[in-house]
């Protein structure tokens, strides 16, 4: 399955919310730091601006949102 990671020359006050964190949740620090860093990693991928508007339905020609002059 996974491979061992070692974090080096993390600052203590950073360990302390760690395990501070991990208590609030009932689990180790070490189980809260693989939750911390799979919640980071694996969100999904923002869509880009193009995608997003490729995405919008087609609901009309540009002329059936002219504005009209009365």
């Amino acid at each position: 399955m996974a491979t061992n990671l070692i974090v080096r020359n993390v600052d203590a006050r950073i360990v302390r919310s760690l395990k501070e964190r991990a208590a609030r949740n009932g689990r180790s620090a070490e189980a809260e730091h693989r939750a911390i860093l799979e919640a980071a990693l694996r969100r999904p991928r923002k869509r880009s601006l193009y995608e997003v508007l490729a995405a919008m339905p087609n609901v009309g020609k540009d002329s059936d949102f002219a504005p009209t002059r009365e």
